[in-house]
C-alpha cells in the first residue's frame, strides 16, 4: 500500500470508530498510524484494541503504527456545595485551600497538595480550560490567596492548568505506570507522554518501557517550551498539543512555537505530530471549514511528519471522511509547484556523523540524477529516520526485517515501510531494493535508484554504504 503523500495521519479511535469495518476503512482513506487515548481507556482494554488493529493490519499486509497516549495527571478543583457551582466576580479575591469542605464564592479545596507548596504570588491560575483566570497574590501554609482576573461560573472538578508553576512531581501518575506497562506488554509502537515539564519527565517513562517503545513528548505547557531541546533530546519525537498549550499560553504566540518545534524536531531528525482541533466542525459537519483546510495545509508546507485526528475519528460522525479529506489536502500541498523549495528551504545542515553525510549524500544522488526512490536497508529504523530528515523528493522505502521497525517508521515523513529479510550481501541488498521500488510503483524498470545500507548487516546504527542500482528491465546506461 503505497501511499501517495510524504505527511503521515494519525487517527484517534473510539466509539466511533471502534469496529474492525471502520478501522479497515481508516488504513484505506489514509490512516498510518492509530492513537489509542488512555484518557478514555482501561489497561485491561488496550490489548485488545491492539490485537484487533493487528489482526486488521496482517490482511492488509502493510505496517500499521499504533501511538498510546497517556492520559497524565488530571489537576482539578474540589466540589462546590451546588451542582450549578458558583458564580467568581471579577476583581474579587478568592481563596484555593486544603479543606476538603464544599466551596463557595469564596474558596474551594484544590486538592493538590503538590500545587499549592510550589504556588507563589505572581503565579497564574487557569480554570476550566480558560473560561476563568486567577493571579496568586499571597501564599500561606496550604492556602493561596488569588485575585479574580476573569471571572465567570465555576463547578466541581473543572481542571487547572499552571502555567507559571513548575509542579514538583513527575509527569507520570499511577494509572500512566499502569498503562505504560500495558502498552509495552500490548506491543504498542509510539508512548505520547502528557503534560511534560522537563527532561526527567522522559526518564521517568524510560524506567518502563526501555528502549522497546520509542517514546513522543507532548508540548502543552510552558515549562516543556523552555526546556525544549533537551525534551526533545530525552524523547524519540515530539507532539505539537495545541489544545492546552492554548490554555496555558497567550493564543496568538501558539502559531510561532508550533514553527518552532517543528524546525527543531527536523534539525534533530526525530518526528513531530501536529494535533488538536485540526478539522474539529467535521466531528459534527461532512466538511471542514476554510480556515481548517488552511491549518492542515500549514502544518503540511512546515514539513511536520505527521498531522493528528482526535474527537473528529473518535467520536465524530464522520471519521471516515475526516481521515480521507485529511488524505486529499496534504496530497495537494505536497504537489504544489511551492512545496519543493519550501521543504528544502527550512533544511538543516548534516550533522557531524558518518550517517548524515550519507543520508545528505543518498538526498543530492537522488536530487541530481531525478531519481524515483531511496532505498534504506534499516534494522533500528535508525538510517531511515537520517534520511528523512533531509526531507528529499525521491520516496523513501525503509526495508527491515524487524516488524517493529516498520510500524514504527510509519509515523515518520515520506517513509514507505517493507518488512523483508535482511539482505544477505551487496548484490542482493541492491536486487532486492530495486525489486521493491518496482512493486510498489514507485521505480520503472530501466530507472535508477540509491540503496543505503550498512555493513556488517543486521548491525544497527552501521550505515555505510550509498550505491546506485538499476531496476531490471533495461540495460545499465540507459536514460533513467
Amino acid at each position: 500500500m503505497f501511499r501517495q503523500r510524504q505527511v503521515k495521519i494519525v487517527a484517534t479511535l473510539g466509539p466511533a470508530s471502534g469496529s474492525p469495518e471502520i478501522i479497515r476503512d481508516l488504513v484505506s482513506a489514509g490512516a498510518d498510524v492509530f492513537r489509542l487515548n488512555m484518557s478514555h481507556m482501561r489497561a485491561e482494554a488496550l490489548a485488545e484494541r491492539v490485537e484487533l488493529i493487528r489482526a486488521i493490519e496482517e490482511k492488509l499486509g502493510h505496517p500499521v503504527g499504533i501511538l498510546v497516549d497517556l492520559q497524565g495527571p488530571k489537576l482539578r478543583v474540589g466540589n462546590f456545595a451546588t451542582e450549578d457551582g458558583v458564580m467568581i466576580e471579577s476583581g474579587a479575591r478568592f481563596t484555593l485551600d486544603s479543606d476538603p469542605a464544599p466551596g463557595d464564592s469564596q474558596r474551594v479545596c484544590l486538592p493538590h497538595p503538590e500545587i499549592l507548596g510550589a504556588l507563589a504570588p505572581g503565579h497564574a491560575l487557569i480554570l476550566d480550560d480558560g473560561k476563568l483566570r486567577f493571579v496568586v497574590e499571597a501564599v500561606e501554609k496550604d492556602k493561596a490567596i488569588a485575585r479574580v482576573v476573569v471571572g465567570g461560573v465555576l463547578k466541581s472538578r473543572k481542571g487547572v492548568s499552571l502555567p507559571d508553576t513548575i509542579i514538583p512531581v513527575s509527569a507520570m501518575t499511577e494509572k500512566d505506570y499502569r498503562d505504560a506497562a500495558a502498552a509495552r506488554a500490548a506491543g504498542a509502537d509510539w508512548i505520547a507522554l502528557s503534560f511534560v515539564q522537563r527532561a526527567e519527565d522522559i526518564a521517568d517513562l524510560r524506567r518502563i518501557v526501555g528502549d522497546e517503545v520509542r517514546i513522543i513528548a507532548k508540548i502543552e505547557k510552558p515549562q516543556a517550551v523552555e526546556r525544549l531541546e533537551d525534551i526533545l533530546e530525552a524523547a524519540d519525537g515530539l507532539m505539537v498539543a495545541r489544545g492546552d498549550l492554548g490554555v496555558e499560553m497567550p493564543l496568538e504566540k501558539v502559531p510561532g512555537l508550533q514553527k518552532r518545534i517543528i524546525r527543531l524536531a527536523r534539525r534533530l531528525g526525530k518526528p513531530v505530530i501536529v494535533a488538536t482541533q485540526m478539522l474539529e466542525s467535521m466531528i459534527t459537519a461532512p466538511t471542514p471549514t476554510r480556515a481548517e483546510v488552511s491549518d492542515v495545509a500549514t502544518a503540511v508546507f512546515e514539513g511536520a511528519d505527521a498531522v493528528m485526528l482526535s474527537a473528529e475519528s473518535a467520536s465524530g460522525a464522520y471519521p471516515r471522511e475526516a481521515v480521507a479529506m485529511m488524505d486529499r489536502i496534504a496530497r495537494e500541498v505536497e504537489s504544489d509547484p511551492l512545496f519543493p523549495a519550501l521543504i528544502a528551504n527550512q533544511r538543516s545542515a548534516p550533522e557531524i556523523t558518518g550517517a548524515d553525510a550519507i543520508a545528505a549524500s543518498a538526498r543530492q544522488i537522488a536530487e541530481t540524477l531525478e531519481l524515483p526512490a531511496i532505498c534504506a536497508w534499516s534494522f533500528s529504523g535508525a538510517t531511515a529516520l537520517r534520511i528523512a530528515r533531509e526531507r528529499p523528493r525521491a520516496a523513501i522505502l525503509a526495508l527491515s526485517p524487524r516488524r517493529e521497525t516498520a510500524r514504527a517508521l510509519s509515523l515518520v515523513w515520506g517513509i514507505h515501510p517493507i518488512i523483508t529479510k535482511d539482505a544477505s550481501d551487496i548484490n542482493d541488498m541492491a536486487m532486492r531494493g530495486a525489486k521493491f521500488a518496482m512493486r510498489a510503483g514507485i521505480g520503472k524498470p530501466g530507472q535508477r535508484i540509491v540503496v543505503v545500507a550498512g555493513i556488517p548487516f543486521g548491525t544497527p546504527g552501521a550505515t555505510n554504504i550509498v550505491r546506485i542500482a538499476h531496476i531490471p528491465g533495461a540495460q545499465p546506461g540507459s536514460k533513467s
